[in-house]
């Protein structure tokens, strides 16, 4: 990623960046939209606005995204970005951690930014560009006609901070709601979870369940066999894989000792573990002490999921919190029977038994109880992933999340 000072869509001073292609629209107008994320780092939430920003630019919302920079382990997604042409804004101080004087820096380079392109509409993304870019809009826009929406994703009202700095999240969230027209949630139980810690009333949030582009794994098939290979596995091992952040909130932890119990009933089980973070050298470690390191797999990021899916007999998920998980998404697309424990949006995606199997999150023992289930159920794998590939090809298509994003920002939505 090349510096601020050189980079075109970087803010300072002296640049200019614009909003996009003028989209033509039948009535011959077009909304300004500024979508803003922190950071382009590995995960749902970076997919999602790159896919919305691509698409929606070739509607009547022509989209510019505006984004930080992403931590050292988190990986990142900006290619994604240069796949579609996308040239994202980049603000240097916009990051994960909270840092008053970087956040204030990136506030006023927000409102910089807002006054000279003047959006019609702000669309935010994640917790701190939902701080920063709402505050800048009100700001920047005061007695201009705009309209404000906030994408969760998830929320961090538990799991992530102390009970001290979750109130504190609590009430801002609660303040910002106030100045925006309507918080978007990904799914049924986020909102049920916004109206619950009393963020908005429900009939200000909006349920916009995920939408991907699906095609290269409902064609995952052509691939079967080649992770395998690379492994070095027989074809009759149970390969099971999970696709994650090595992060806390994840609680791969529980799922490595999750599977120390599974394979003292099957022992061809081995593991995939997809994805980097800050973990990752203690779950190696885990994995040793728990002697089943010769079992697991750590693959790191992998740009080639269609492919890694193809060969994964079970998709497992054991994290703590979750809005809608992209990597459950696409486990389905691709036919996969899926393990995971009840959080977030996950229970509106996996009927137990029917399309995948659950489990209470934080209990290893419950965890590894629902992978033997799927275990047991092998017979029954292809009949759960051909269920599963089926939902997810018709309700979490990006077709259906642009029409649905399209409808929202007309005011046409019947949330």
């Amino acid at each position: 990623m090349t510096s601020i000072e050189t980079h075109p869509n970087q803010i300072d001073a002296n640049s200019k960046p614009g909003l996009g292609p003028q989209a033509s629209c039948t009535n011959g107008r077009t909304f300004k939209v500024m979508r803003i994320i922190a950071r382009l780092n590995v995960g749902g939430p970076a997919i999602h606005t790159v896919l919305l920003t691509d698409l929606m630019n070739r509607t009547s919302y022509p989209t510019t995204l505006v984004t930080g920079v992403e931590g050292a382990t988190e990986g990142s997604m900006r290619y994604l970005a240069e796949e579609r042409g996308i040239e994202p804004v980049v603000i240097q101080e916009l990051g994960r951690e909270i840092s008053w004087k970087d956040d204030l820096v990136t506030l006023w380079k927000l409102i910089l930014l807002m006054r000279r392109e003047k959006p019609d509409i702000v669309d935010t993304h994640t917790a701190k560009a939902g701080t920063l870019g709402r505050i800048a809009a009100i700001v920047a826009l005061a007695g201009r006609r705009k309209r404000i929406f906030h994408t969760f994703h998830g929320h961090v009202f538990h799991g992530y901070f102390s009970p001290r700095k979750t109130r504190i999240f609590v009430r801002i969230e609660q303040i910002l709601a106030r100045f925006t027209d309507r918080l978007i949630a990904v799914s049924e139980i986020t909102k049920s979870e916004l109206i619950q810690f009393d963020i908005a009333p429900a009939s200000k949030i909006a349920v916009i369940p995920l939408g991907l582009d699906l095609g290269p794994f409902m064609e995952c098939e052509q691939h079967r066999g080649e992770l395998k290979a690379e492994l070095r596995l027989p074809p009759d091992t149970i390969l099971v894989g999970i696709v994650a952040r090595l992060v806390p909130i994840k609680d791969i932890e529980a799922f490595l000792t999750a599977i120390q119990r599974v394979r003292q009933v099957h022992d061809k089980v081995e593991v995939a573990i997809v994805g980097d973070g800050e973990l990752r050298n203690a779950l190696e470690a885990q994995a040793k002490a728990l002697e089943i390191a010769d079992s697991v797999h750590f693959l790191g990021f992998r740009k080639d999921l269609p492919r890694i899916y193809a060969d994964l007999d079970l998709v497992a998920l054991s994290s703590l919190n979750e809005g809608l998980p992209v990597s459950i998404i696409e486990a389905m697309a691709s036919g996969c029977t899926v393990v995971s424990t009840a959080v977030g949006g996950v229970p509106n995606l996996i009927a137990e038994g029917e399309t995948g199997f659950l489990a209470p999150p934080g209990d290893p023992a419950a965890l590894a109880d629902a992978l033997l289930r799927a275990i047991e159920a092998k017979v029954r794998w292809q009949q759960i992933g051909r269920r599963a590939r089926q939902q997810a090809a018709s309700r979490y298509d990006v077709a259906r999340l642009v029409s649905d994003m399209e409808a929202l920002y007309a005011g046409r939505d019947s949330q």
